[in-house]
């Protein structure tokens, strides 16, 4: 956290240095002195170091001064720190003023000069004040703030990417924030400008696209070089354990995410199924260890980046990617995973973002607050999204096509509901209609199918965590790819009647290698993948493996 500072000002610059020499005497452990001979020049500083968020302890100032007065600053400065402590510095003729300006400024003290000894004179004072300072400080958040309205899809986008990337961020309402309205004066922003990301240094970016805010915030979205010995597509469970054996065994390896690392698992809530965490572990957790792991062991990390195509040129696999820019590399692992896949009920796409969401519950559970909220779903994303949220909604409501969630969900998770009362399950239901006002979900229609029944409820959130749908429409090669859109691997290609015309090799596909030598596929996007978060792992570390052997034959 950053000192508070002590704000000394006095036109004398003799005084200046004697008083500024004094404060850091007794008080630079714990507080930052600053000082100026100008008081015009310590408004303008004022001004910046708010836009800083830096916070200031006590202000002492000279009543006598050329500019302005001393209390005449006190009445400006008190706009930007109402908070701090005011200490006047007068001659033994302005202590009428001094005074007065209790009242007027709220003085809360002033002191004569000389101030000599200071351990009698000036220290017991305003140790005294800071003292009482300190008994009402409450730090403000240090890190970063996002502005903006909390239902627009632009806010909940940004919000989902820094939460995602495990990045630390202060939600403020502009309609109900006073630190937000205070900003946005402070800064002149306006509406149009929203939302903003105020970064910790106080630099404000309005209405920023996802790439703008990375870079911002230090993400590297631009390759360091132009040939790798395995690229890996997508920093899920099963990409970011290929990362990590990738490094570790000496491959130069790169790492491509287009969103956030952790895949659909690092927006969980609780994993309380992995092997070696006895009392489960959340998604982010989870994610934040690996990607520090991979990262240790020397592999590059691109994100956000996206992948567009891949093509083959000289036994070379070129990847082109989002940005225009392409790279060479001897091998590939494609462990993009699934998507949710969309809710077909009218109304779903106007509200998507201003109250219902695809996936993660994470991002938006403080403004569930209170609340009715509906999840659509059986799986076990679902259910540690129905209990997580239930520690801040109202009621949670999860509504599934099926008669109960027993075919769908892990038992540990559905005793877990059972336990908790204000989730409700409701089965053979199905969400027909979505309506709202002023652009944000009120009200949802539910039809269920074993009785016929339609009726309209309130809901102030709905979550969406129905099927798997792969995220291969990228790929342009001839890739093998089931009737779904998972990627096909090892001996599963054969039944394709297309395999031979595709395949050259005088050897089979290895387990996870696609039609392409070279090119695997591990985890949640490879056709007959497990589904859990340990067989991608598991998958990500044998796709390394194959890589090493494609690698010895070429």
């Amino acid at each position: 956290m950053k000192k508070p500072i002590i704000f000394a000002l006095d036109d004398d610059p003799q005084v200046l240095r004697a008083v500024t020499r004094d404060l850091k005497s007794e008080y630079r452990a714990t507080y930052r002195i600053m000082s100026t001979d100008s008081a015009n020049d310590a408004l303008e500083a004022l001004e910046d170091l708010k836009k800083k968020n830096e916070t200031i302890a006590l202000f002492l100032v000279d009543q006598r001064m050329p500019e302005m007065l001393g209390v005449e600053f006190l009445t400006k400065a008190k706009k930007f720190y109402p908070s701090a402590k005011k200490v006047l510095l007068t001659a033994y003729s302005d202590t009428d003023a001094a005074i007065k300006a209790i009242n007027d400024v709220q003085l809360d003290y002033y002191l004569t000069k000389p101030w000599n000894p200071p351990e009698e004179k000036l220290y017991p004072t305003l140790n005294d004040l800071l003292d009482v300072w300190q008994l009402d400080f409450q730090p403000e958040f240090e890190g970063i703030k996002v502005l903006g309205y909390q239902f627009s899809p632009k806010s909940h986008d940004i919000k989902d990417f820094l939460s995602a990337n495990l990045f630390p961020f202060q939600w403020l309402d502009v309609e109900t924030s006073d630190k937000a309205k205070e900003i946005i004066e402070l800064h002149k922003l306006t509406t149009s400008d929203l939302p903003v990301v105020s970064l910790a240094d106080g630099e404000c970016y309005k209405n920023p696209n996802i790439v703008e805010l990375a870079t911002a915030l230090g993400l590297n979205a631009h390759p360091k070089d132009t040939l790798y010995d395995v690229v890996i597509i997508g920093a899920g469970p099963s990409g970011l354990a290929a990362a990590v054996y990738g490094g570790s065994e000496g491959l130069k390896t790169l790492l491509i995410e287009k969103h956030a690392p952790g895949g659909q698992a690092g927006t969980s809530s609780r994993i309380e199924n992995y092997l070696g965490f006895p009392n489960g572990l959340s998604g982010q957790e989870l994610t934040h260890r690996a990607i520090t792991q991979a990262k240790r062991f020397g592999i590059e990390f691109l994100s956000p980046q996206e992948v567009t195509s891949i093509s083959e040129k000289d036994g070379y696999k070129n990847i082109t990617l989002g940005n225009g820019q392409c790279i060479s590399t001897k091998s590939v692992v494609i462990t993009t995973g699934v998507n949710y896949r969309k809710l077909e009920a009218k109304g779903i796409d106007e509200y998507t973002g201003a109250g219902i969401y695809y996936g993660s519950s994470m991002t938006e559970a403080q403004a569930c607050n209170n609340k009715e909220v509906f999840i659509v779903g059986g799986g076990n994303s679902a259910g540690q999204s129905a209990v997580y949220l239930s520690k801040f909604a109202k009621n949670v409501y999860i509504a599934v096509r099926k008669k109960d969630l027993t075919s769908s969900m892990s038992s540990y998770l559905i005793d877990q509901i059972d336990a908790i009362d204000n989730i409700t399950l409701l089965g053979h239901t199905n969400i027909t209609e979505a309506t709202g006002t002023d652009g944000r979900l009120t009200e949802l229609e539910l039809s269920n199918s074993a009785t016929s029944e339609t009726k309209k409820v309130k809901a102030d959130a709905l979550f969406i965590f129905i099927g798997a749908r792969p995220y291969t429409d990228w790929l342009a090669l001839d890739i093998i790819k089931n009737e779904r859109g998972f990627i096909e691997t090892g001996r599963d290609l054969t039944r394709y009647n297309n395999f031979k015309q595709i395949w050259k090799k005088n050897r089979e596909p290895f387990l996870l290698e696609t039609c392409n030598p070279g090119i695997f596929a591990s985890g949640d996007v490879r056709a007959g993948a497990m589904n859990r978060v340990a067989s991608a792992v598991g998958e990500g570390a044998m796709a390394i493996k194959f890589v090493h052997e494609y690698l010895a034959e070429i």
